[in-house]
């Protein structure tokens, strides 16, 4: 099948690795064209616009930063728009607002296409072995017609509602993550005096009912981090966290509650990203926050 992906970061670049792995034809393309250069090793063709991978593909997947990208991508000169959806279907995967895919989807079936919304859950490696979970709003018509597809991207794929209902899910999910570095964070603190070797410290803190299940994965890399002061591999980074908790905080107010403990972790995020630790990864808020709390 003949794929188009735009925006290929981190997790939209493991998209394309998946995609090429299972045999399809992927047409991409990125706004810093530069840093889709293994992708296209790996046998994707990059094209000039997203009205190019609109005309190259039949269904379009975009997974981009936040609404004003996805706006840029969509109704820019030469966006998605701007080319013929007859046919198509859109596949948006973006973390943002509910009222943000609502709009877009209004967009994409006045011109033609159809539209599904299907953020997830997961990072890069996730993306590699098409491990992620699949949050799904879309008519149930649409939704069938991509669900193999979404099916080889995805271990888990939950049609949950109509378009919205899966940016919904997808903040819901990420918020207790995203607060449980804040609060691993200060459970560190409060087992200092031990002087425990870190390694065995989150290695029990791994092995307790407060531990996410991200915590077998990552204990090792914090622990690497805690002893040698040096940043591993970034999955996630802190400025998107911050960006996605932002995100949470607008919704929530929109929808008439407030959020302080997302409120409290964002403003211990921004701490970090202004101490210079943005493009860590999020797990990695533990040792900033140390860092910072003992200056």
């Amino acid at each position: 099948m003949k794929i188009g992906l735009i925006g290929t970061g981190r997790l939209g670049g493991g998209i394309v690795e998946r995609l090429i792995n299972v045999g399809h034809d992927v047409f991409i393309w990125n706004r810093s064209p530069e840093k889709t250069l293994h992708l296209v090793e790996l046998g994707a063709t990059l094209m000039a616009s997203p009205a190019q991978v609109v005309e190259a593909a039949e269904i379009i997947l975009s997974v981009l930063t936040d609404a004003q990208a996805i706006e840029a991508a969509y109704s820019g000169p030469n966006g998605v728009l701007s080319a013929s959806l007859r046919g198509k279907v859109c596949i948006e995967m973006s973390t943002v607002r509910p009222e943000t895919q609502i709009a877009l989807a209004a967009k994409v079936i006045s011109a033609g296409g159809e539209f599904v919304e299907c953020p997830v859950g997961g990072s890069v490696m996730p993306a590699k072995e098409g491990a992620l979970l699949g949050l799904v709003g879309g008519e149930a018509s649409s939704v069938e017609q991509v669900l193999p597809l979404l099916r080889q991207m995805c271990r888990r794929v939950e049609h949950v509602g109509a378009v919205g209902s899966g940016s919904s899910l997808k903040l819901a999910i990420n918020l207790p993550l995203l607060v449980y570095w804040e609060s691993l964070s200060e459970a560190i603190a409060l087992a200092e005096p031990i002087g425990i070797d870190p390694e065995r410290l989150l290695d029990i803190l791994a092995d307790t009912s407060g531990a996410p299940n991200v915590m077998k994965a990552r204990a090792p890399k914090i622990a690497a981090a805690l002893k040698s002061g040096k940043p591993g591999a970034t999955f996630f980074n802190i400025d998107s966290i911050r960006k996605d908790l932002q995100t949470m905080i607008e919704e929530g107010k929109s929808l008439g509650y407030s959020l302080p403990v997302a409120q409290a972790a964002l403003s211990s995020f921004d701490r970090s990203s202004a101490a210079g630790y943005g493009a860590s990864d999020g797990s990695e808020l533990v040792t900033s926050w140390l860092a910072i709390a003992k200056k």
